[in-house]
């Protein structure tokens, strides 16, 4: 995959250094059968239309993305994530300032929202799925993606970075999978693209399989990647340890470009769950 840049932003490093020195939670399923996967994380985003997101089980980055060159600033207004009302959490991206914020190419001309759940979950190993109907248009960048949870102790890109799903708006039949650490990061990621419907057109499902040395990706039940150790060439696996989850659409930024006058806004991201099991 051809990606310059992370999508890692300054405020997800603050929020991860927390994770450090904090306990991992884990929400268990009750009276789960010694080897049957156990939920350990869902949300099936069920509030009324206009509820907010769920703090107790993700964090709203406020924000810019400089080191992408990202366009949009992260909120945690309901404006930029919020339920539907139809079981569903809704991320819009709007071309607006409703705020005078600055970002690093100074006043911003878009905002939309992160959410991830550093600090509040984490995991090693196990399956990792969300059901998604794409955002769409030049220069938008949704993404669904996991981040070592030593970030704020190792750095990025030591702490391991795995990209479940992404999509760039001049790519609509097109997603990615990869995976990004010491000696294979930004350009330089191992990873894959999957070919298939126009992803605006309806929901499908993104899954991450994950076990000791081994990561599998699927979308809709179907195998599009694998990667081991030995994909390496004798670099640093880094995927052995807790990683937390995260959620955006970002707005512009090296790999997509930016949006133009064909771009709709707003422009949403419609996530209709995340699970996670052991």
């Amino acid at each position: 995959m051809s990606k310059p840049f992370s999508r890692i932003s300054r405020v997800v490093v603050i929020a991860a250094m927390a994770v450090v020195c904090g306990p991992m939670t884990l929400v268990q399923s009750a009276g789960a059968d010694v080897g049957i996967a156990a939920t350990t994380f869902a949300d099936e985003f069920n509030g009324a239309a206009g509820t907010a997101v769920d703090t107790r089980k993700w964090n709203m980055e406020v924000g810019d993305n400089v080191n992408n060159h990202e366009r949009q600033y992260y909120t945690n207004r309901t404006a930029n994530a919020a339920m539907n009302g139809q079981g569903q959490l809704v991320i819009t991206a709007r071309r607006e300032n409703p705020g005078n914020y600055n970002c690093w190419y100074g006043r911003c001309t878009h905002t939309s929202a992160r959410l991830n759940t550093s600090g509040k979950f984490s995991q090693t190993y196990g399956t990792f799925e969300a059901r998604i109907k794409m955002s769409h248009g030049q220069g938008m960048w949704p993404a669904f993606w996991l981040l070592g949870n030593d970030i704020g102790q190792v750095g990025w890109p030591a702490c391991g970075e795995i990209d479940i799903m992404e999509n760039i708006g001049r790519e609509p039949n097109t997603v990615h999978g990869t995976i990004h650490g010491p000696g294979y990061s930004g350009a330089g990621g191992i990873g894959a693209a999957f070919n298939g419907p126009r992803f605006a057109d309806g929901f499908h499902t993104f899954r991450l399989e994950w076990s000791p040395n081994l990561l599998v990706w699927k979308v809709d039940g179907r195998e599009f990647q694998r990667r081991t150790p030995a994909d390496l060439g004798g670099r640093r696996w880094v995927f052995n340890k807790p990683h937390f989850v995260i959620l955006n659409l970002a707005v512009g930024g090296y790999w997509p470009g930016d949006p133009n006058s064909s771009t709709p806004f707003p422009n949403t991201l419609t996530v209709d769950y995340v699970r996670v099991t052991n």
